[in-house]
């Protein structure tokens, strides 16, 4: 495997690469593990319905904002919400300091 010149890797990242191309890692999973992670993360991934939802300014700017710190699209993290509680696992934490001055 070989990545542009421009690419510094960390000594840790080029050690993992030597080993990855040496063949030096084994998978754990047997071969229906791997077929039911298989279809888990397809299942998951498809994205085959649209949806429009009215809300307020204010939350869609707090969401977009969270979204940039987090380095995602806004749209890709309200999916991911809605998909955590859907399957029962959105753990509610409590608001920070920064969170509450985000919210004015």
């Amino acid at each position: 495997m070989s990545f542009p010149k421009k690419t510094k890797l960390t000594l840790a990242e080029k050690r993992l690469l030597a080993a990855y191309e040496k063949n030096e890692f084994k998978s754990l999973a047997d071969p229906e593990e791997k077929k039911n992670l298989l279809l888990a993360a397809r299942a998951t991934t498809l994205k085959d319905q649209r949806i429009n939802i009215r809300m307020s300014s204010e939350d869609l700017q707090n969401i977009r904002d969270i979204a940039r710190e987090e380095g995602l699209p806004y749209q890709s993290l309200i999916s991911s919400v809605l998909h955590k509680y859907a399957t029962g696992r959105l753990v509610e934490r409590k608001r920070t300091v920064r969170d509450n001055k985000r919210s004015r």
